[in-house]
């Protein structure tokens, strides 16, 4: 069995991990931490993992939970510029740590601090994190020791959209991505754009033009991507429409689905058909759906991608590449089917 902990629980990315380690049959849950809900017992706050963490709580981030549990893998869900506190004290100690927040995504401290407005406190560090996509790195993510698994977002779109560039099919200098997410993204600290009563039956946009998870598209896909993320009323799921300029004229839809089909040919979490991708059909799963068009008459080439945006945007995914990092099978404890209805 492989020990692992969880420094930052408490969240909803913390719940989807403590939820997924619970069906993993090679995982054993050393610790969970959550600062804010220290003492408190996993099902009082998390109901649904009652059952299978009945007597465990929640514990307060300390340096000396290693010592005493002795994990041999932790993940990581905290907010962005709290991981670099944390990273220099379990790196070396650990077979693996699993980074789900942004602290080390980027290749570049001028990135991050662009981005995220403050700047990197360890950038001799980010060259020692693997970036998480296995169908982009999956060779790195082998055996690595420090993964940063990436934003949702970004892996919505980079999924359906990368391969057309690396076909050379698409132009890299303008890719629009039209994206939508379940309320959870957010988080899950209540906040006044986020209450019942303000999503539901609504529809908006945030973050124009200057989004967080921009470089990382652009870094991933390998081309200039103007952003608009939304919010849609429903608790989890994104839904990403990108929309490109073609090269050359000898092009259709058969052609585009071919080249996402061959891209992921040997990639289990990956549906690629003419079918339209929904969110919920990836609901609980690791999976991400998507599909490709041309339209003839405004030369433009669509992309359309759906996952969970807590499972292969998040949870999921830091589990895959744990199992790749650690030779296990990466399907392992992951579902490529979603919960339906």
């Amino acid at each position: 069995m492989v020990s692992v902990g969880i420094i930052g629980a408490s969240g909803f990315t913390g719940a989807e991990l403590l939820r997924l380690i619970a069906q993993h049959p090679e995982f054993d849950l050393a610790f969970a931490t959550g600062d804010s809900q220290a003492g408190e017992l996993l099902g009082v706050l998390y109901p649904s993992l009652a059952g299978v963490y009945p007597d465990l709580r929640f514990e307060s981030w300390s340096p000396e939970l290693l010592k005493a549990h002795r994990p041999d893998c932790v993940f990581i869900g905290l907010p962005h510029g709290i991981s670099q506190s944390i990273v220099p004290s379990l790196l070396g100690e650990l077979k693996l740590v699993v980074d789900l927040g942004a602290d080390f995504r980027l290749t570049t401290s001028a990135d991050y601090e662009q981005w995220y407005g403050a700047p990197h406190t360890i950038p001799e560090l980010l060259d020692e994190f693997v970036y998480g996509v296995p169908e982009f790195h999956r060779e790195a993510v082998i055996g690595a020791r420090a993964i940063a698994t990436p934003g949702c977002y970004p892996t919505t779109a980079s999924l359906v959209m990368r391969p057309l560039v690396r076909a050379g099919v698409i132009k890299t200098t303008r890719i629009i991505v039209d994206a939508a997410s379940g309320v959870s993204g957010a988080g899950r600290p209540p906040k006044p754009n986020t209450t019942f009563c303000t999503v539901d039956s609504d529809f908006t946009a945030y973050g124009l033009l200057d989004h967080r998870h921009t470089p990382e598209m652009e870094m991933n896909i390998g081309a200039n991507v103007l952003f608009t993320p939304h919010l849609a009323p429903m608790s989890r799921g994104i839904l990403a429409t990108c929309y490109a300029e073609p090269i050359g004229h000898d092009l259709n839809s058969d052609v585009l689905i071919e080249i996402l089909a061959e891209e992921y040919a040997d990639s289990p979490f990956i549906t690629v058909s003419d079918a339209l991708p929904s969110t919920k059909a990836t609901l609980g799963s690791n999976s991400a759906h998507m599909t490709a068009r041309y339209d003839e008459r405004t030369r433009t080439v669509i992309g359309i991608c759906a996952l969970d945006n807590l499972g292969k945007g998040a949870s999921g995914a830091a589990v895959q590449c744990a199992n790749l990092a650690l030779g296990i099978d990466e399907t392992t404890g992951l579902s490529i089917a979603g919960t339906y209805p």
